[in-house]
């Protein structure tokens, strides 16, 4: 092969590579959670793998979890591969966990009509205890101060931190932070928040080509004239996650799984609700896991239910069945009560719910009086109450049924297979009947 060829050869293999060049576009929108944090973590990966040029985040979201946005600032942090933060299409916002996201990217920009900021982080743990007054107030105002200066700091130490790193506005992050600050896209790009201004997809690219950018300590000058675009959507488990980790779906599979295991247990050998039961609280425990839940609320639900249950077996006069609709309810509100966006149970489920288990909670007191004034039948009365159906015909002595039991029985008339007939007497294992309306008077 002459020298020529072999270049020939090498510029074959060089050009659909080349050819392939492209840029991973992915859109974090909503409320940022742990699905949200698995959908970029499995972009960027892929975006690695393919060795694309670029990856594009798109975002619009009023904010989210911490977790999640510390584990998606990680990955963007330690990617190969560019990360330019979106914000876009026009009217779309990165408020809350959306302004730290964008500091961390490599490259910034927003569409016009765009905001951004509002950073100061919301408190996790729901409503706190009533106000006390005089000296304990003061000093649990105190110790609330001392917790929220603690959040704050830490979160502006935090964006500081990001902001130095990519050589953006510490100054106006930091007052993102405390005085919740917002900025319009053109104020962002004024204050050196942003790098630029796109109107589009394609406008963002053309003003990308020739940006120098600083990815793990490497200088690389992007070429993205001309560059495909692919857009990573979420795949089944991102969206099963999503689904899962909704709240209300939560609270829902975790009461289904629990009503599911009482009538389990309350009737043995049904099978069905116990399977569907256990499948439903570990689905719901699992989302618990990755959400922030306020132990308290669901010590309070489990309360609730304990108490529900005790009226049928306790006789308080429905005490105890109010008390755990109270419980329970409340438990409810305080359980992912967490001022995110996005991350709370609605008000109308909780109401729904709370209404339906003490509908079955006056149903199930209702049946429980009734047995109770009810006087028990045992032996040979409960059998005189209940009509016997001959099981062959007979003469004098034959076999009937009674209450799902075969029975010895003496009439003293004949009797056909399937005719109702009167127990008139109990001796021992037989019983002595006659026909239905053919009673001696």
């Amino acid at each position: 092969m002459t020298a020529h060829h072999r270049w020939l050869f090498w510029l074959a293999l060089w050009l659909p590579l080349g050819a392939h060049a492209q840029a991973v576009e992915l859109d974090l929108e909503g409320p940022i959670g742990p699905a949200a944090a698995d959908y970029v973590e499995r972009g960027l990966s892929h975006a690695a793998k393919e060795n694309a040029t670029l990856v594009i985040l798109r975002i619009d979201t009023p904010g989210g979890l911490d977790a999640s946005m510390r584990a998606i600032i990680k990955q963007i942090i330690a990617s190969p591969v560019p990360v330019v933060a979106y914000v876009a299409p026009s009217g779309a916002r990165a408020a809350s966990a959306g302004t730290y996201i964008v500091y961390a990217a490599h490259i910034t920009a927003m569409a016009p009509a765009t905001s951004i900021g509002a950073a100061t982080p919301v408190r996790l743990g729901g409503i706190g205890p009533p106000t006390p007054k005089g000296k304990e107030r003061k000093t649990q105002k105190t110790e609330q101060s001392a917790l929220e200066r603690k959040m704050i700091n830490d979160a502006v130490a935090f964006i500081k931190g990001l902001a130095q790193m990519r050589g953006r506005n510490a100054e106006w992050a930091e007052k993102a932070v405390r005085e919740a600050a917002t900025l319009t896209a053109e104020e962002a790009l004024k204050r050196k928040v942003i790098d630029l201004i796109a109107t589009d997809v394609g406008d963002l690219l053309r003003q990308l080509d020739g940006r120098k950018v600083q990815v793990l300590g490497r200088t690389l000058t992007l070429d993205t004239d001309g560059l495909a675009l692919e857009r990573w959507r979420p795949d089944w488990r991102t969206r099963l996650l999503a689904v899962l980790t909704d709240p209300n779906v939560a609270y829902i599979l975790m009461l289904l799984g629990i009503y599911g295991l009482l009538f389990e247990f309350s009737n043995p050998g049904a099978v069905v609700p116990g399977v569907l039961g256990g499948i439903c609280l570990l689905l719901a425990l699992f989302a618990f896991q990755v959400l922030p839940v306020n132990y308290a609320g669901l010590g309070l639900i489990l309360l609730g239910l304990a108490l529900m249950v005790a009226e049928a077996f306790v006789p308080s006069f429905g005490i105890l069945g109010i008390g755990g609709i109270v419980a329970f309810t409340l438990g409810s509100i305080l359980l992912l009560d967490t001022g995110v966006p996005g991350f709370e149970i609605q008000r109308e489920l909780i109401l729904g719910f709370a209404i339906a288990s003490g509908l079955l909670l006056i149903f199930g007191l209702g049946l429980i009086l009734k047995a109770r004034k009810r006087p028990a039948l045992t032996g040979s009365e409960e059998v005189l109450q209940h009509p016997a159906v001959a099981l062959e015909d007979f003469q004098r002595e034959g076999w009937v049924q009674v209450l799902g039991e075969r029975w010895h029985a003496v009439s003293d008339r004949p009797v056909h297979r399937g005719q109702r007939l009167r127990v008139t007497a109990v001796e021992g294992l037989t019983l002595h009947v006659t026909p239905i309306g053919e009673e001696n008077p």
